[in-house]
């Protein structure tokens, strides 16, 4: 059955749609000895080749995916390579042998926390599509006095300079003195966004750490500038969260939650007169998806199999302005 060109060869991990569309519209990839045209259906049969390389689609196509978490520390910039020479997140990634890791999002410089990575460019496509609507949770320590009135506006709304935006959930994390920590869900990626929706009330984040992307946590053992591969069963609740069946021979899917207005429990939604506090803190909600093995358990410092450069800067903080829970591995101090 023939597909649209951008669509088999995402399919088979040689990048996202829209990047697959870049390469056709610059005459890069040839069908058949012929330039390929965006939107040309074609499939497994074709002979494909991107910048004369010969494309093996049909072994590509039918082999099993694969999906990464990384903890990406700040400093590392979320780009193949660099003209500035700084660490990429991709530096620190494992070789494989078919096909390439597509990132799923992007953080900025300075945030660490969660980055997806997969070999299955249509799963990033669906993952990162604003119609999808899949939540990211973000742990935000705010420097500066923030009240009630603001916590109400980032729940309705505020303009941004590229549109209106809001927090579907803000929760009171704790904290001391002029650092509070808050975690934040929203539903889209817009560049900066937590940042520029916390700004426009006057505030400021001195740290920023995403802690989920969809039904994925962050696991507590993984430490900053490592990786773990997802397990089969995880993978089948994240293509089900797309309602993808994960190529395996499972025909599984699941039902995504409808978006609600309001929170979910442990994270109170903002009315009028009361602040978002409540519940338990985010760090004592264990994903299933982020349990480590028994292995990884039994010796609490080690990591999974597969992981990458340990790093003993990447101990968590005992200072008091450290994240709530004390717990969650400490990014590198690059910048």
């Amino acid at each position: 059955m023939k597909e649209r060109i951008q669509k088999l060869l995402s399919r088979a991990g040689y990048g996202s749609r829209r990047e697959i569309e870049r390469m056709v519209n610059a005459g890069e990839i040839l069908v058949n000895g012929q330039r390929a045209a965006s939107g040309q259906a074609i499939d497994e049969n074709d002979q494909v080749t991107l910048r004369g390389q010969r494309l093996h689609l049909s072994s590509r196509v039918n082999a099993t995916h694969k999906v990464l978490m990384y903890h990406k520390p700040a400093g590392e910039v979320c780009t193949l390579s660099d003209p500035d020479n700084r660490p990429t997140v991709f530096d620190s990634l494992p070789k494989i042998r078919a096909g390439r890791w597509i990132m799923v999002g992007r953080l900025d410089i300075n945030t660490d926390g969660l980055l997806l990575f997969t070999t299955d460019g249509e799963l990033a496509n669906k993952l990162m599509h604003p119609s999808s609507e899949i939540e990211r949770e973000y742990a935000c320590r705010v420097l500066g006095e923030v009240n009630n009135e603001m916590l109400i506006r980032l729940q309705e709304g505020v303009e941004l300079e590229d549109g209106k935006a809001n927090f579907m959930r803000i929760k009171d994390a704790g904290g001391e003195g002029v650092n509070h920590w808050y975690h934040v869900v929203l539903a889209e990626g817009r560049n900066r966004e937590v940042r520029r929706l916390w700004e426009s009330q006057g505030v400021k984040i001195s740290r920023l750490i995403r802690v989920r992307y969809g039904n994925i946590m962050l696991p507590r053992y993984l430490r900053s500038g490592h990786h773990k591969e997802l397990e089969v069963r995880e993978l089948r609740k994240l293509y089900g969260l797309v309602n993808m069946a994960f190529e395996d021979g499972s025909d599984f899917t699941a039902e995504r939650p409808e978006r609600r207005s309001g929170a979910r429990p442990g994270m109170k939604s903002v009315d009028s007169g009361r602040t978002a506090i409540g519940g338990s803190h985010p760090s004592a909600r264990r994903s299933s998806l982020a349990r480590p093995s028994s292995s990884e358990r039994s010796g609490g410092s080690a990591r999974p199999s597969g992981t990458s450069r340990p790093s003993s800067s990447s101990r968590p903080s005992t200072s008091s302005s450290a994240r709530p829970g004390g717990k969650r591995p400490q990014p590198r101090g690059r910048g």
